[in-house]
């Protein structure tokens, strides 16, 4: 079974609220500084697309997204 882990560098966030508007059930926004926060770290399978989607709408490049295949590999 294939897992899925997201990370946020919050200090190149630019709190554009891409990640947020794409997946809410995994980003949020800070209501103090504005910049993102992930809720939960290790995603859901039916959210694989839009976390995906999500890091590469990110104009600061602030979205790690770490695979693994299922076999051990990470991708």
């Amino acid at each position: 079974m294939s897992a899925m882990h997201v990370n946020v560098e919050r200090d190149r966030c630019c709190s554009s609220g891409q990640c947020v508007m794409t997946v809410p059930e995994i980003f949020e926004q800070d209501d103090q500084d504005g910049l993102v926060r992930v809720l939960l770290s290790a995603v859901p399978a039916p959210r694989f697309a839009d976390v995906r989607l999500a890091a590469e709408l990110c104009p600061g490049g602030a979205i790690t997204v770490t695979e693994d295949d299922g076999a051990g590999t990470a991708v």
